[in-house]
């Protein structure tokens, strides 16, 4: 059956998507504070409302995803199905009908309390780029460890923030004695990982239990300060040119609905070693679409990209460290090969090197105050169908 709710063509929210999201309704008052929803094309479900006077319903009246991700996987496939028997059948519609409000009716929350937060760099055409732009003598663009696992860092929770969030440009030492606001602020369009279902310390999560812990997936928006970053990072990793904030998605879209879009990963050589050996696979059909101040400046394809998220998590477990609700866990920089595909200004304008020119006549080697960045993704859906992700938003402010 089609779903009876009004879905636009075209629109990121089908009845095969149903991503969850926390909003707060601007109208209505008599404690509708916020709460978990599902979007629906051009309107959010309160799934509070739908539980009410329930346990459920207690774990979805809140600020956060967290309480429901923690039920597990059974518990997230009831809801996902429940929800769409009743957008399919007129068994709730009127009771539906009354707890619908319009995305225009609502704001959007950060969607998860995040518990921690690591970034990988686990796309190949990304890590060569750098590669060849630092280390131009050098034949070889990757370090010799990047092909043997996920390389990552542990980032900072407390700076995860949601789309629309004005990104203050940060300030820090540039160079020895050096010290003053970031002349290179960056992007880096990510794909990022909900953790649902948490581990016991001491216990790794192996590739195949991937589907068991995370929820969903998100896009994420990774800024960066390049000057703060290079200066500092020798011998440790990023630190403060990355802490200062890490934009994500209000849509949480569910694996499950990510079936028709899951795609081998690329040839692996050398074979990785056992713990990250993968019996399915767990590559990604995404595409996404990066715009500068509303014009379109690449569309990176996720499906290239290196490390499965799969081999990310058993990586980030294998020496016994635990998952908790409300891991946030993104792929890095995506990009592919060509250099429209690019997902960083650092790429887009070979570290400045060549200015990427807008339609507007102005020119960008990073960004400058005022500008807005924006993420966009898709996949494919079951027959045909399309998979949306919403966007990720952020504009800089001095």
């Amino acid at each position: 059956m089609s779903c009876w709710v009004p879905v636009p063509e075209g629109s990121d929210f089908t009845l095969e998507n149903l991503p969850y999201g926390v909003f707060e309704p601007r109208r209505g008052g008599g404690g509708h504070g916020p709460r978990v929803g599902v979007a629906i094309g051009d309107q959010v479900l309160d799934l509070a409302a739908m539980w009410a006077g329930t346990p459920l319903g207690a774990d979805l009246a809140t600020g956060s995803l967290n309480r429901f991700l923690r039920r597990g996987p059974r518990e997230w496939a009831y809801v996902r199905a429940e929800v769409r028997r009743m957008l399919e059948t007129d068994e709730r519609r009127l009771f539906c009908e009354r707890n619908l409000y319009r995305l225009d009716e609502v704001a959007l929350r950060l969607p998860i309390e995040v518990a921690d937060y690591v970034d990988f760099y686990a796309s190949e055409a990304h890590a060569a780029n750098l590669g060849r732009i630092f280390r131009p003598e050098t034949p070889e663009p990757l370090l010799p460890n990047w092909k043997h696992l996920p390389v990552g860092y542990h980032g900072r929770a407390g700076t995860v923030v949601p789309s629309g969030t004005p990104v203050r440009r940060p300030a820090g030492q540039r160079a020895a004695g050096d010290f003053g606001p970031t002349l290179r602020l960056d992007i880096e369009a990510e794909v990022g990982f909900v953790v649902g279902a948490p581990s016991a310390l001491g216990e790794p999560v192996s590739t195949g239990a991937f589907a068991e812990h995370v929820f969903g997936v998100v896009l994420v928006n990774d800024w960066s300060a390049r000057d703060l970053q290079r200066w500092e990072y020798q011998p440790l990793g990023p630190f403060l040119g990355k802490s200062f904030a890490t934009s994500v998605s209000p849509w949480v879209v569910p694996l499950a609905a990510l079936e028709a879009a899951r795609v081998p990963v690329p040839v692996q050589e050398p074979e990785p070693l056992a713990y990250l050996a993968e019996k399915e696979s767990w590559g990604l059909d995404l595409r996404l679409e990066v715009s500068l101040n509303g014009e379109v400046v690449s569309r990176p394809p996720y499906r290239d990209t290196y490390w499965s998220p799969a081999q990310m998590l058993a990586h980030t477990t294998v020496n016994g460290a635990s998952l908790r609700t409300g891991d946030l866990y993104a792929s890095g920089t995506v990009s592919g090969r060509e250099p429209d595909q690019f997902g960083s200004l650092i790429e887009l304008s070979w570290n400045g090197e060549w200015p990427l020119r807008l339609a507007d006549g102005s020119e960008r080697t990073f960004l400058q105050d005022g500008d807005t960045v924006t993420i966009r993704a898709s996949a494919p859906g079951v027959g045909g169908g399309r998979i949306g992700f919403g966007e990720v938003s952020g504009t800089v402010v001095g």
